[in-house]
Parts: C-alpha cells; structure tokens; sequence
C-alpha cells in the first residue's frame, strides 16, 4: 500500500502537490495530516478533485511507501511520521531549504523553486502526462498562492512557464481568481486593524523587520491577512503573531533572502521556504516569544558589508607637525579633500581642504596641521557596519571616516564610497523592476566570461592567483584592457594584475606555483612572469604583467608622473579612460567581481570615449592621441567634453613640453590599431597632426595612407615569410612626402630611437632610387634591383610605384623572390668563374634557366654551367 501526504493546514500548493503525486501513484490513498486552510476546503467542497482518506481507514501495517508533498520537516506531518518508524520507503518532493529535521528519503525530487506545484507540472510536461482543466486550475491555484500570483521574490522564471502550460491545458483563472481573492470578513478587519495598531518596526543590520501581535478567539485560516499588510507597510520581513485559545500561531513573509523565515520559524517548530513559513506554539508569553524570534533574527541577519568590504587601503595620512601649506600641496597633489593626521603612527585626527584653505586665508600657512585637526572626528573599525557607519555620517555631517585598528589608519571610507554602495542596495532590492542590463552594471560577476573568451591556461592562473592573494591578505585584480576587451566579448594579449600589497613578492610566489620566468623592476614596483604553454604540439609564451597598485601626481603639466603605492581605487583612477579603469577581483571568495568606480560599463554599452578627470591631458597630452585610437579601433566616439579638453590643451601648448619617447609610442600603436588615414586625418581636426610636424597639414597623407593601406591588405594575403611591420610602413609614407630636412625634425621631434631613425630614412632613400632604375620588365633586372632590398622598402616601393612598376614589385614577390641558384658563389669559384662580367652572365643565364623550370638538380646546373662558360670563353 502506498499513502501520500503533505504538511499540517494543507494549502493550495500542498493539496495541488497530493494530487499531482496521485497521477504518479495511481494506487496511492491520499492522506491529510491535518485540516486543510479555509479557502482550500470550500475549493475542495466545490470540485472534489480527488478522494481524501482518514488515517484509521487504512491499515496502516500493510503501508510500504509513503509520499511526502511540500514539506520535508518531521513536525509537519503530524500522526503520519508513525510510518517512519517503520521499514517503509519515503519518496520525498519538495521546493523548501533542507534544515536539520528533515525526513530521510529513499528517493527524493527537491529543488528550490517559487511552487512544488511548478515543478510537478514539468514533470507531467515532460512525461506527456495528461490533465484536466480542473487539475490544471488547481495546480495553478498552488502556483499563484505560493509565489504571490507571481509577485514574490521567490518566483522563478521556471513558475512561469509551468503557469503558461497550466494554461494552455485549460486552467481557469477565473476560478484562481475567485478562491484567491479574498473579501475580509468583520472579524478579519478587526484583526487587521489589531495587528496594524501593534505593528513594530525593528532595524537590524540594516534589514527592516516589522513583528505585530493580534487576538483571535477560534482558529481560522489567517495567512492572507499576512499578505494585505505586506501590501500596506513597505517592509523587508513581516511576523504576525497570532493567540488563540489553545495556540499561538506565527506567520512570516520575507521580501530578502537574507532574512530567511523558513529558518527562522524552524527554531519554533515550524517550516517553510525563505519567503514565506509559520510555526505553531502551545502556550507561551508573546513579550517572550517576541525576545526569541528577535534573538534568532538577529543571530540571522549578518550585516550586508562592514567597513573592511568597502574602505580604500592605503590610506595617505600626514603627520602633525608638518605645515598647513605643506598638506595643502599634498591635497593637490593627490587630489584629495581630507587626509587623517598622525603623530608617529597613531591616529590622532581630520583636516579638510576647507579648514586648510581657510587658515591659509588668515595666514597660518606656517602653523602646524595638529593645531587645526577635528581631534573628535568618529571613526569605526573594520567590523563595523557600513549601515552604521552611514548613518553616523549622515548625523554628524562627516564627509570622511578612517577606519582603526591598535589605533592605526587602515583604511578609509568617503561619502562617494557610501552613495554608491546605497545605490549598489537599492539596485539589488528592487531588482525584479529594473532592466537587466541596469541591474547587471552594479555587482556584476564576470567569471562566465571570463571561462569563455582567456584561454584555459590563463583562467588556471587568474585561479591561483586569486587563491594567492587570499592566503597572503592582499587584493588582487585584472585590471585595464583586458577587462575592457572582456566585456566587450573580445579576446585580449593582455594580463595585467594589479595587487594592494607587495606585488613583486606577489610576483616571486606566483611565478613559483605556476612554473614561469620572472622580471622584477623594484623602482617600479612591477614585474612580469612569461610562462611556455605547450598546446597542440605548439609553444606560445604568456606573459603576465603584475604591478602594485599605485596612485600618481604630476609636478608640471606633461611631466612624467611620480607614483606611490596606493588601493585599487586610486590605482583605476590614474588611468586614461572610463573604459580601462575597470578592474576584475581575482581573490578567491569574490573571484570575478566587477570593478567600476567610473562608469566604465556604461561607457562601453554607449561606445563613448571619456577621460576620468578635467587635467588628464594637461598631465598627459599623449592621451589625446590615445583617444583617437581607441575610438577608430572601437568604433567609439569621443565624448564631446573630452573632445573639448584636447581642443583645451593643444590651445594651451601643453604638447611643446612634452619630453621622451611617449609622443613616438603612442603615434606608433595608432599606426599599428587602425586604419592610418583616417586616425591621421581626426589628429589633424583635433589640430594634433601640426604638433608631429606642421609641414604635415599640407600634404596628401591621407591619399597615400589610404593606399599603403590598401597594399598592405593585399600583401597579407601573399602570407610572405618575411616579417614586416606596418606602422613602420605607414610611418615611412608620411616622412616621404616631407625634404630631407623635415624628416630629421619629425624624426628628432617624437623621439624616435636612433637605429630604427636610420634605417627608415636609409629604406625611403633606397625606395627612391630602386624605382627610379625599375624601368624594364624583364625578370632577372627586376630581380637584380630588388633583391638586396628589405621586404618594407620595397612595400614602400610599391606604395608610390607607377602601374608597370607595380607589376614588377608583384612578380618579384610572388614569384622571384625565392628563386635562388643553386650553385652561386664559392661553387662558380671552384669551377673557375671569378666575380665579373663572366660571373654575372654566367648568374643571369641560371637565372633565367630557374625562371623557364628547366633545371631540376645541381648536377645539371654545373653542366650548364661548364657549357655555358666554354660558349662564353669561344665568343
């Protein structure tokens, strides 16, 4: 015999779930523990969906299965749990949370799903198991009412769907409508207003948890009246207490899984999931029971983050006998509005930027900063609650709050860093009405991915590296490019970590655990790992740049920067854009947490080009022609204030002081990402291009930019075995058009390094002359001419050749090239032919035998050879 049950005051979703078992179980007599809720039985009265037996009318020693529905805690079965303590097998289906009182099943089907009721009507889908409207309509009665007619947060999309087939299997809602709707009688009001007047609201950890208390005199069915408050009071968590005259009786609701009621109520006996559950006690004092579900709840609900999840480390701090003039330079310098003052290394309190300009206003630029620091200033230790700490903020008007430990400065938190994390919860909190790609920019997980477009290999690294960075306490990141590339579905070369601690012995570590080459740059504070990877028979290297994190300051406008260790927030800050300021946690417990201080997802969503501050190219006007290039290889605009800041700084000259090699990197990695003619020409509309030469702005560049470029895109398709580079072509296309005297200028003027100065000038003056002698078709001169020469001279040939010569340049590469006799040099010597006219006859003849195809061995070229010479030596 086989008996299916569910849990004690059997609601929709349960009695729904005993019916659907019964469809599996054909032979199986349904069995209530208990009575069913009030609006079932009048459904049941109406549509006797199916036959209810008693306990005692079956005999119970012949039960060898019992069915578990909807629950899988012992308690809520009631006088059913006597067949577990006999030798029947369980089969057990249930949507709650396991807990420590669970039924012990032989065969069970549970997952965490809105209705038990969802998940019975997949398994009728997918085994092509009919039904009929009626069991339709109640399994949707069980959906509607266990998920909030969809309106929970425990809804999933699977609820959905199952509602969608219910339909299409002709579900009623109108008689869902009907029992689910509910008219309050005069005692229901009553009771409502009762628990309304009683209701207590009660803050922990930031969670908002209401607890009211209500007298009814006879037992009915009082879940819904949970729900019209939920309605009424905007609330993360709700407990109604309920005496009555032999129990008490407790119901609660959660909005957030952080508060999980289902647990909670556990503790009281009862059952349920995290959004919904009730518990049912014999006599206890409510002011009692109160303290003990507030002691549970607060045992419970961990606070959402403490002051160590959101504080920047480390801190910049000032000791207090320096200057206020001094920590004036230092706010400017590190653009900063409140430092913490120390006396040797304990904190001893605040100075602003307001109280700093001031005193200086009243000349006290020479007293000492402790005179003049907030001494009484709060501050908070790392476990602290950011919720408290916001609010002590918020009441003491308090714009900066470091954060202690042993009476040091281990971090700080600012205002920006607590509006973001209140805009961070609001988010989550209202995340069902937000659209999705809004709700994915704040906490956002990229290890997906990151699994989908880095290599295997590179994802096995960022692992250890994550797990390295826990273990020694620091914070670990892929920062830059790479995120950048990654969000945009890209694949990326570049690795680059940055660590909040000591990254060059993050650096030794990790190059052991992964077996790679290390190469540290201790003034720096950076180092790179390469490591071989064998794949598919093939080497390649990965190389992985790891650098501490790291803030800057520029002592005049285009000067190289100086940089001191800083967080990671300081470090993303210095960089050029939005879009690279992004940064991936690798620390193994929040692996794949995006980084976004900046907006840089909704920068890259938007395709616009954003500088991160209003001096980013008075610090560094190399940028500008950053901008450009990240925008023609994106396919990004440049945003029209940042287009305003270049127009800005190449107004106020800031490109004349610009010293080194930076100006010649970045012109050569546009060269090499885009198309050059037109990343040329918005150098020129930017008023740019007349800063690498003002000669440039009047010469057809772009025509022969677009060109080379065109050629270049034919002559990738030879896949030639030389290497050549084409930055260096396109570079060598804009000297061209500029004398002798001009190109030393450009060249000396961005700093070109001396070898690679001589060889493109040696390569334009070798193209020249090379084409002015290719006049002639015939293939050994063609040969003659081009042969010495290097594959980007004569690319650059090609480039300025006239139609004839064109087709001589693409005979000689695809054909001439390669073909070498085999017999040349000291094997003409040893037959007795020295360097000469006879020589060259004799080279040009097997030449042109090679070219016909004619001679197939060495042998028969040295027979030719001798033949050949004896003709010549006859002549």
């Amino acid at each position: 015999m086989q008996v299916i049950t569910t849990h004690l005051n059997a609601d929709f979703d349960a009695i729904a779930s005993c019916m659907a078992a019964k469809k599996l179980y054909p032979d199986a007599h349904i069995v209530l523990p208990g009575s069913m809720s009030r609006r079932v039985k009048l459904f049941f009265d109406s549509f006797k969906p199916f036959e209810i037996k008693k306990i005692k009318e079956i005999a119970t020693d012949k039960v060898k299965t019992l069915i578990v529905v909807d629950t899988r805690n012992l308690q809520r079965i009631g006088e059913l749990a006597q067949f577990l303590q006999k030798a029947v097998k369980v089969h057990l289906y249930d949507h709650h949370p396991k807990g420590d009182d669970d039924i012990k099943a032989d065969f069970e089907i549970t997952e965490q799903i809105g209705a038990l009721s969802s998940l019975f009507t997949e398994i009728f889908r997918k085994k092509n198991i009919s039904i009929s409207p009626i069991e339709a309509t109640l399994l949707c009665l069980g959906i509607y009412e266990e998920t909030g007619c969809l309106l929970f947060p425990s809804t999933t999309e699977r609820d959905v769907l199952a509602v969608a087939y219910l339909l299409k299997r002709g579900a009623n809602l109108n008689i869902v409508s009907q029992f689910l709707k509910e008219e309050l009688s005069r005692k229901e009001i009553s009771l409502l207003n009762e628990l309304l007047n009683s209701l207590q609201e009660h803050l922990i950890n930031g969670i908002r948890v209401h607890i009211a208390h209500g007298i009814i005199e006879e037992p009915e069915d009082v879940s819904h009246i949970a729900h019209k408050i939920m309605d009424v009071v905007d609330t993360d968590a709700l407990f109604i207490i309920i005496e009555m005259a032999d129990k008490i009786l407790i119901i609660g609701r959660s909005n957030t899984p952080q508060v999980d009621v289902g647990s909670v109520l556990s503790t009281f006996g009862g059952g349920g999931h995290w959004a919904a559950a009730s518990a049912t006690l014999k006599e206890m004092p409510v002011t009692l029971l109160i303290e003990e579900l507030l002691k549970n709840l607060k045992q419970q609900i961990k606070p959402q983050k403490i002051a160590r999840d959101l504080m920047t480390t480390p801190v910049i701090s000032v000791q207090w006998d320096k200057s206020i003039k001094e920590v004036e330079e230092m706010m400017t310098k590190y653009g900063i509005n409140a430092i913490p003052v120390l006396k040797d290394d304990k904190y001893t309190g605040i100075i602003t930027r307001g109280v700093v300009e001031k005193a200086i206003f009243h000349g006290l630029k020479s007293s000492k900063v402790g005179d003049f620091a907030t001494t009484d200033a709060y501050t908070a230790e790392e476990d602290t609650p950011v919720m408290e700490i916001e609010k002590n903020m918020i009441e003491l008007n308090q714009r900066f709050v470091p954060i202690l430990k042993d009476e040091k400065v281990i971090g700080v938190i600012t205002r920006t860093d607590i509006l973001r994390n209140l805009h961070e919860e609001l988010i989550r909190k209202f995340k069902i009405a937000q659209p999705k790609e809004q709700t994915e920019e704040l906490r956002r997980n990229v290890t997906n991915l990151i699994k989908e477009y880095l290599p295997e290999e590179i994802y096995e690294i960022l692992n250890i590296a994550g797990n390295l960075a826990q273990e020694k306490g620091y914070g670990a990141y892929l920062v830059g490019g790479s995120v950048r590339d990654l969000l945009m579905r890209l694949p990326s070369p570049d690795i680059d970590i940055v660590v909040e601690g000591d990254g060059i012995l993050f650096a030794h570590d990790l190059s052991k655990r992964i077996g790679g080459k290390l190469t540290s740059h201790a003034r720096f504070a950076t180092a790179k790992i390469m490591k071989e990877i064998k794949k598919d028979g093939n080497i390649k290297t990965i190389h992985i740049d790891i650098a501490t994190a790291r803030t800057e300051y520029y002592e005049s406008p285009a000067a190289l920067p100086k940089v001191e260790t800083s967080s990671i927030k300081k470090d993303l800050y210095r960089r050029d854009f939005t879009i690279n300021a992004l940064a991936v946690k690798l620390n193994a417990k929040d692996f794949g947490l995006l980084i976004d201080f900046f907006g840089g997802q909704r920068d890259i969503k938007d395709k616009k080009i954003r500088v991160l501050h209003n001096l980013s190219f008075v610090e560094d006007p190399t940028r500008a022609i950053r901008a450009i290039r990240f925008a023609e290889k994106l396919g990004f605009k440049i945003s029209k204030h940042t287009e305003n800041l270049i127009k800005l700084a190449v107004k106020m000259g800031i490109f004349e002081k610009l010293k080194g090699p930076r100006l010649y990197e970045e012109l050569i990695l546009l060269l090499q990402d885009t198309m050059p003619q037109n990343s040329i020409k918005r150098l020129k509309d930017y008023g740019l291009l007349k800063i690498i030469h003002p000669s440039l702005e009047e010469k057809p560049i772009y025509q022969n930019l677009a060109r080379a470029y065109e050629i270049l895109s034919g002559i990738d398709l030879l896949f030639l075995r030389e290497k050549y580079r084409k930055e260096f072509i396109y570079l060598m296309v804009i000297l061209k058009d500029l004398n002798m005297n001009e190109r030393l200028e450009l060249l000396d003027k961005i700093y070109v390094p001396a070898n690679i100065k001589g060889k493109m000038l040696d390569n334009i003056q070798a193209a020249e002359s090379a084409l002015q002698r290719l006049t002639s078709e015939d293939s050994v001169e063609i040969y003659n001419i081009l042969t010495s020469l290097n594959i980007e001279t004569i690319i650059l040939m090609m480039i300025y050749a006239n139609e004839s010569q064109r087709k001589s340049i693409s005979l000689f590469l695809t054909k001439l090239k390669d073909i070498v006799p085999s017999i040349t040099g000291e094997n003409l010597k040893k037959l007795g032919i020295k360097p000469g006219p006879v020589y060259r006859k004799i080279f040009e003849a097997i030449l042109r035998e090679k070219l016909r195809g004619r001679l197939l061995s060495k042998e028969e070229e040295i027979e030719f050879v001798k033949e050949y010479k004896k003709a010549l030596t006859t002549h």
